[in-house]
């Protein structure tokens, strides 16, 4: 059996010839993110994408880590408290990206629920809500939170790019940093649109790939280990979070919001990206070379 190595790192391996198996690629407009169906070998199992991810995120749920919940007791009320501090934190322009509250009453759908965290304040907000999520510790952990605060939601584990639900169904679909983690994400975007009512909102965010923190990942995996010229997409791809994440440019965002009737796409510098930088440096920096991309688009 021959093996290829990609080109983004010896962590994907891409099949030349395996018993007819023919893997297929896909470039995007602007930039080549790397094959649609990377395979790795697990346990001499050759695995695609969204089973890798599957994997990394069931250890915990997003956002759930000690750094944010330190020695509290897991699924505490408590660690829930720290788990929803810690994200406010460093990510407050959610709530003016989301508007909650503006959706009162309204049919929701969060794809990708990690935690519960914004999951509760679509809850909170008087909302018809539903969620999903492509593992069962997300489940779990927010439908644990839910029976903590006395809140109510349709949760189920499934994977977005086949969403379970009919066409037309939703006044809202919600999805924060979660689309660009997916082996095909313009079909969980082709699935977001189809569900959503005419003039329906998706509101979402993903990752930038030209933003201070990509810059520091090429500091540390690029620079400081003698591969200068490592792409930010190779970087992302191989090291953040999940393998396969991607980033975009705004345009490529627009892009794939293409079937909506309109969209904006605006880009945030959030605390990752100024972490580790001085302060009166830090202030200088514009929202243009932020981590972060944040969206609206209307059906």
């Amino acid at each position: 059996m021959l093996i290829a190595l990609s080109g983004f790192g010896a962590s994907q391996l891409t099949l030349r010839s395996w018993r007819g198996y023919k893997p297929q690629f896909a470039s995007f407009k602007g930039s080549l993110l790397g094959p649609t169906r990377i395979v790795r070998r697990e346990n001499g199992i050759f695995m695609s994408i969204n089973p890798q991810v599957k994997n990394y995120w069931e250890q915990e749920a997003c956002g759930t880590g000690s750094y944010a919940t330190g020695e509290l007791e897991g699924k505490s009320k408590e660690w829930y408290e720290a788990v929803e501090n810690y994200r406010y934190q460093m990510e407050p322009f959610i709530h003016s990206v989301a508007q909650f509250t503006r959706h009162h009453g309204k049919t929701v759908l969060e794809v990708g629920v990690g935690a519960g965290t914004d999951h509760l304040q679509w809850a909170r907000a008087g909302c018809n809500l539903f969620g999903v999520d492509l593992t069962d510790e997300a489940i779990a952990t927010t439908k644990r939170r839910f029976e903590l605060y006395g809140q109510k939601s349709n949760l189920q584990r499934v994977d977005a790019e086949k969403l379970p639900f009919a066409d037309g169904f939703f006044d809202v679909v919600y999805s924060w940093g979660v689309i660009h983690h997916s082996q095909n994400p313009e079909s969980i975007i082709a699935e977001i649109h189809r569900v959503l009512k005419k003039g329906g909102m998706f509101i979402g965010m993903m990752y930038g790939r030209y933003s201070v923190d990509v810059l520091k990942l090429w500091v540390k995996h690029g620079l400081l280990k003698g591969r200068p010229f490592r792409t930010p997409s190779a970087l992302v791809w191989n090291h953040v979070e999940s393998i396969g994440t991607k980033a975009y440019t705004v345009r490529e965002i627009k892009d794939l919001l293409g079937l909506f009737e309109s969209k904006e796409a605006f880009k945030i510098l959030t605390p990752y990206d100024t972490k580790y930088i001085p302060q009166p440096i830090a202030r200088l920096l514009p929202n243009g070379l932020g981590w972060f991309i944040a969206f609206r688009a209307v059906k």
